[in-house]
């Protein structure tokens, strides 16, 4: 232990039982600025053990001043107390009906879920905010990690019904305690960053950024400042525009505010209740470019950073759980006067002088909680951000978040600098330094991306552009429909099954996801197959899929066993016909004297009085012969 007084026994059976490690790690050889080198790389944690019940005891104080994830009211309490608490802090395991897809609220739907981001209609006020000024936006992403292990401690992620249950003497900071950092974390860290295109840096340095918030028991965060684990990478939009990511770091979270009273909103609460379990797992944040324009990019570059994160295994991504949580920064800056019309390369220089434009006063949107709220935020704020500065007044860096009953964003507090958090690099964890093997071996375990998957859609299987962003939207839908394909399914038949019928019986029937279904790819492909050789028709498919989805089972077997191969005698279906036709003599005086939208009514008793199994087309065409004569 690093100085203090030894901890008490039921300290540190809480600190044992929890699977920390209260030692330093052994120094090898090689020293930076006089610091150990931790290689990570060949090494495992201890197995994890159970989280100790360890309640914080902590007396109610009050909520002074937000942390960067749980900003607080101006007046309040904050009360730490052993109190069963509304829904769990922490990373849930939300099961979901339907497919899971980034749906409208970037929440856990997947599956099916839309492509690019629709723009929305413009505003009067925010066309004519457009006219004058240029926004300028830039989103900072906090991502909870799928570790099983919080950061620098042994307590669980997982969720629990109590509050201050999952926690310990080092999530805690209580003094005596050392962080022992968490490899899963930075191995899932930088595979994100090499997803994003990020340069993963071989070293990289831990730092205690200081701060006194109600939610952060330690009254610092571990984080990283000017060497962080991953820079220089990008997202591509939908229209090909890149998204430059200026870095990705990786830290610890904070614990959760529960707010009371009001609405339950942190901007009319009488007092929050501080939950500790989230403290402490965890993070990487994702600092994108000043590069988006519209409240629809900014949008898109969410759901598309989503997409990725998901597709890897980072996180699961849940907005309305907290797993991904979005900052958002805009800015307007003034658009020059046009150049003269006659003017030499008037639209170039007239990109040239915005360019040099300086950028405006910064304001934050802090954790926006789904990606319709990030669009729908920053028009807002530009609109008010150009009222402001029309009326000559001047904006202030500040923090503000946004209320989805008022459709507006209210104010939090003023912004602070990086020199009020007193960056200095973390005395208790060493650098991070990581092998050029490693590096190498978990770039080597990167799936497909969305954005390759994607264009492999429209490029090898023929794809339109839609079915390829519907399909890739989610990676377990996308891994089930080229399972499907590579069992010989014809790709347009296996596309339309998998993103229409099976996704709709899919989402009846209450599963998580399309493959959690008892419908096996091999089976769906063995379907499409009986359809494109005649052997069922359609509807006698869609007929069979409730089942199939519920049970599973071969759909051949199904039909040889039910009697449903579809009927391509045309002598059959010519008898049929002639039954129909004589018994509904006046439909067909009616039809050869001009009424021809009777022809489909003819078609459907056919096709009703075979079971569904006459051959439609050749139904049609015999139809067609009969009515003729």
């Amino acid at each position: 232990m690093s100085g203090g007084r030894p901890l008490s026994h039921a300290a540190a059976a809480a600190f044992v039982a929890c699977g920390c490690a209260p030692l330093r790690g052994p120094a090898v050889a090689g020293q930076t600025a006089g610091r150990p080198i931790l290689v990570v790389g060949g090494w495992s944690r201890p197995p994890l053990r159970g989280a100790a019940a360890y309640g914080a005891a902590a007396a109610a104080a009050p909520a002074n001043g937000p942390h960067h994830g749980r900003p607080s009211m101006a007046a309040g309490a904050a009360a730490v107390a052993g109190v069963s608490l509304p829904p769990p802090a922490g990373k849930r395991e939300k099961k979901t009906s339907g497919g899971r897809g980034g749906g409208e609220g970037g929440g856990g739907k997947r599956g099916g879920g839309r492509g690019r981001e629709k723009a929305a209609s413009t505003s009067p006020e925010l066309a004519a905010a457009l006219e004058k000024y240029e926004p300028v936006i830039g989103i900072e992403v906090h991502v909870q990690l799928a570790t099983a292990s919080k950061a620098f401690c042994g307590c669980a992620t997982v969720a629990s019904r109590l509050p201050n249950n999952h926690v310990c003497p080092v999530c805690l900071g209580h003094p005596g305690s050392l962080p022992r950092l968490n490899g899963r974390m930075v191995e899932l860290a930088a595979k994100a960053g090499m997803a994003l295109n990020c340069t993963v840096h071989p070293v990289s340095i831990f730092d205690r950024k200081n701060y006194f918030y109600a939610d952060t028991p330690k009254n610092y965060q571990i984080s990283q400042y000017d060497r962080p684990l991953a820079t220089g990478g990008y997202v591509t939009l939908g229209s090909g525009k890149h998204i430059g990511v200026t870095r990705l770091h990786v830290e610890e979270d904070s614990g959760k505010m529960n707010h009371v009273g009001g609405t339950g909103s942190v901007t009319d609460a009488d007092y929050s209740l501080i939950d500790y379990n989230r403290a402490g797992v965890g993070l990487a944040e994702i600092v994108s470019e000043p590069e988006m324009r519209s409240g629809a990019e900014a949008a898109e570059y969410g759901r598309e950073l989503q997409r990725v994160l998901r597709y890897v295994g980072v996180s699961d991504g849940n907005m309305q759980d907290g797993s991904l949580r979005c900052d958002v920064n805009v800015s307007l800056r003034r658009r020059p006067p046009p150049p003269a019309d006659d003017a030499p390369d008037a639209a170039a220089a007239a990109a040239a002088a915005l360019e040099a434009t300086p950028f405006g006063t910064k304001v934050e949107l802090k954790n926006v909680n789904s990606f319709a709220a990030v669009h729908r935020g920053v028009e807002y704020e530009i609109t008010r951000q150009a009222a402001v500065l029309d009326a000559g007044g001047e904006l202030a860096q500040e923090t503000r978040t946004w209320d989805d009953k008022t459709a507006s964003t209210i104010l939090l507090r003023v912004k602070e600098g990086d020199a009020d958090y007193r960056y200095f690099p973390e005395p208790d964890l060493p650098p991070l330094t990581l092998s050029a093997v490693t590096l190498a071996s978990w770039r080597d375990a990167l799936p497909e991306l969305p954005a390759e998957k994607r264009a492999r859609y429209v490029a090898d299987l023929g794809l339109s552009e839609y079915d390829a962003w519907v399909l890739a939207d989610d990676g377990d839908t996308a891994r089930y429909f080229d399972a499907v394909v590579a069992a010989r399914a014809d790709p347009k038949a296996a596309a339309n099954w998998v993103m229409g019928d099976l996704l709709k019986e899919v989402r009846a029937a209450k599963y998580d996801s399309v493959p959690a279904c008892a419908l096996p790819p091999e089976a769906l492909a063995e379907m499409i197959i009986l359809i494109t050789d005649g052997v069922i028709s359609g509807k006698i498919a869609k007929s069979l899929l409730p089942e199939l989805v519920a049970s599973g089972g071969s759909p051949a077997a199904m039909v040889e066993e039910r009697g449903l191969k579809q009927i391509t005698d045309p002598e059959e279906i010519g008898a049929l016909v002639t039954g129909v036709l004589s018994a509904n003599a006046k439909e067909v005086d009616l039809y050869r004297n001009g009424k021809n939208k009777l022809f489909g009514f003819f078609v459907g008793k056919v096709l009703a009085a075979s079971g569904g199994r006459a051959d439609p087309q050749l139904t049609n065409d015999i139809v067609k012969q009969q009515l003729a004569g």
